[in-house]
């Protein structure tokens, strides 16, 4: 078999099912047939008593996933039908909400690179492992999105500020921010990974996982809580930039400047929907919210800019419209959030 001869591969060894994502050469990113065939072998392997554990990794030596193919959204936001990049969303929010709620132990391999929708499908699993190698991100403000796949949901309930850092910079978490973070569990050497696997088989998810996890190398963002959290506190993006250039550090100088360069729209409607998937009860709640304002963004100008700028062209400058967070007006950031009657999710 070649390498990318089935973009997902399913394999059961003992009492364990392994989905691998196997499209190395664009570094996993997902598709609709890959979301279909993720939701068929969780069909699968539910009611099979054969098996006790899944476990979901990546092909290839750069990460597990590196989020959806943006490509899709690239072609339907430029001619306004956006039929295959809604169903897209729907089908893979709704398989995120499956394996939150799977009943048998999930186990994501996170290492190396995970994005956007690579975090939706290992995030939101029973037992998340990061490595030495782990990048976990929700980068989405860079090409002119909001957080999504659960990410709102996850990044407002992490400690103090920090998942507003992660979400409005789209910087990533290593290993121990990670765990810090909540997106992980466990730190295990990405050596060890091959004995995790051929344990797993054997034995209890726990019992295998905890005989190989060990301690995070220490993280970075631990050490910056203080200036995190009085920074991002702030009630809008134009404050918080304020305080991150005032406060003296230059970390928060670098955070600011990072900010700044996104897309002021996606900034402004992540600090909104942020604040408001703080408040809400459910994953399934943020993501009936997550899709609004997806399929609001691909009536915008900056989605399928930001596209072109970092995956079509990859010339690494875009044009934002509105240009500034000064032009971005309340307006604006409230048509992310408005119902879309009978194309609601309505997962929750």
């Amino acid at each position: 078999m070649t390498p990318d001869a089935a973009p997902v591969l399913t394999a059961v060894d003992g009492h364990a099912a392994r989905i691998t994502l196997n499209r190395p050469r664009a570094l996993n990113a997902l598709t609709p047939a890959m979301i279909d065939g993720l939701a068929a072998a969780l069909d699968a392997w539910e009611h099979d008593p054969a098996v006790r554990t899944v476990v979901l990794d990546g092909a290839g030596e750069r990460g597990l996933c590196a989020g959806a193919d943006i490509r899709l959204f690239h072609a339907d936001a430029r001619s306004g039908d956006h039929t295959a990049s809604e169903a897209f969303l729907r089908a893979e929010y709704r398989l995120d909400s499956r394996i939150a709620h799977y009943p048998k132990p999930y186990v994501a391999l996170m290492d190396g690179i995970v994005m956007g929708g690579g975090v939706g499908l290992s995030a939101h699993g029973a037992v998340r492992v990061v490595t030495e190698r782990s990048k976990v991100a929700m980068p989405e403000v860079s090409i002119g999105l909001v957080p999504d796949v659960g990410g709102t949901y996850l990044l407002a309930r992490a400690p103090g500020e920090l998942g507003t850092h992660l979400a409005l910079t789209g910087l990533a978490a290593q290993g121990a921010d990670a765990v810090l973070c909540g997106l992980a569990d466990h730190f295990v050497p990405s050596d060890a990974l091959p004995d995790l696997l051929a344990d797993l088989a054997r034995e209890p998810a726990p019992d295998a996982v905890a005989r190989h996890a060990r301690p995070a190398p220490e993280g970075a963002l631990a050490g910056e809580r203080s200036w995190i959290d009085a920074c991002y506190a702030a009630d809008t993006v134009e404050e918080i930039v304020d305080r991150l250039f005032s406060c003296g550090e230059p970390a928060a100088k670098e955070a600011a400047e990072t900010l700044l360069a996104k897309s002021p729209s996606a900034v402004k409607a992540t600090l909104e929907s942020l604040r408001r998937a703080a408040r809400l009860d459910s994953l399934e709640a943020a993501l009936d919210q997550e899709f609004r304002v997806s399929c609001a963004a691909l009536d915008t100008h900056d989605l399928p800019e930001g596209i072109r700028a970092q995956i079509i062209d990859k010339d690494r400058d875009p044009h934002w419209r509105p240009a500034t967070l000064a032009e971005v007006t309340p307006d604006q950031v409230e048509r992310y959030f408005t119902a879309l009657g009978e194309r609601e999710l309505g997962l929750a």
